[in-house]
């Protein structure tokens, strides 16, 4: 039996932890908020601030938009930090490419919000863009980068279970599709990826999975039934510790008929598109990212 000090000891332990734990988790959302804050979108762009849903988010529209062709957009993060500010520049620069209109949702973040929350958001907004700002499926594009990315195929799982219309397209940016991690990558690639880093993912792990199994397809799609989905176009770059995570992902989808287009970037850091204003790769691809979108809207 534990004695009573034990008991007052390691509930002293527990409270230390969880500050840490919040500490940690704050911190890292101020230091992403502190960095998109340094990007000024171009002038022509217009922010409209809205709320569908219970939830924020905006929408970014750029004088190439085509108001009735709409890129959902599910923001990276680990599940656990990331923002409408945080990403509103990838994004913008996306939809420019892809000359359509860009709808960027505040889904909710773990600890606080674990699975299945930012999956049931996802779910909902796609829903709100055909019932409430009828938008056909064949003119919607749901894209994402890391947990974002792996957010979008659990998002199409999931209407896919609920017999729901599906997008013309999915668009995956260094997608983090096993919560499990299982890929060889995340070890092989450990000293070579300046971005990520094994235990981090862990941790974000923990934190959106808690008590579930890392398996659910709909926490890890990489594990679904990829049958049926939408064409999909994934970019990840190859020291990546997630480079296995979309290789595998192109290569089960494509075995399930999928059309898929993956390409793997030499050298280049996790979700290097973000960094298009200071290098030409990231330019580069989100041109193609465009391509891609602009050939499969309907």
């Amino acid at each position: 039996m534990v004695s009573k000090g034990m008991r007052r000891v390691m509930k002293l332990l527990e409270k230390r932890n969880e500050l840490e734990l919040n500490k940690r988790v704050r911190e890292s959302r101020e230091n992403l908020e502190s960095l998109a804050a340094l990007v000024e979108l171009p002038e022509d762009v217009n922010l409209t601030q809205l709320e569908l849903n219970g939830m924020n988010a905006v929408w970014i529209d750029s004088p190439e938009s085509d108001s009735q062709k709409v890129i959902l957009y599910l923001h990276g993060g680990g599940y656990m930090e990331g923002s409408l500010k945080s990403h509103e520049d990838l994004a913008m620069r996306i939809g420019k490419a892809s000359e359509a209109r860009i709808l960027l949702i505040d889904y909710r973040l773990a600890p606080e919000n674990p699975f299945p929350a930012a999956l049931s958001d996802a779910v909902s907004a796609y829903e709100w863009l055909i019932k409430n700002q009828h938008v056909p499926s064949s003119n919607i594009i749901i894209a994402g980068d890391s947990a974002g990315g792996g957010l979008t195929i659990s998002t199409l799982l999931r209407l896919k279970e609920l017999n729901k219309s599906l997008p013309s397209a999915a668009i995956c940016l260094s997608p983090w599709t096993d919560l499990a991690m299982k890929g060889n990558s995340i070890n092989a690639n450990r000293n070579q990826d300046k971005f990520l880093k094994s235990y981090d993912l862990a941790f974000m792990a923990s934190l959106y999975i808690q008590d579930k199994n890392p398996k659910n397809p709909l926490i890890s799609p990489l594990y679904g039934d990829l049958s049926g989905l939408p064409p999909l176009f994934i970019q990840v770059g190859s020291p990546e510790i997630l480079l296995d995570d979309a290789v595998r992902l192109a290569k089960k989808a494509e075995k399930a008929g999928v059309d898929v287009k993956l390409e793997v970037w030499d050298d280049m850091i996790h979700v290097f598109q973000a960094f298009a204003d200071w290098a030409p790769e990231g330019e580069e691809a989100i041109k193609k990212i465009g391509q891609f979108a602009r050939a499969h809207f309907d």
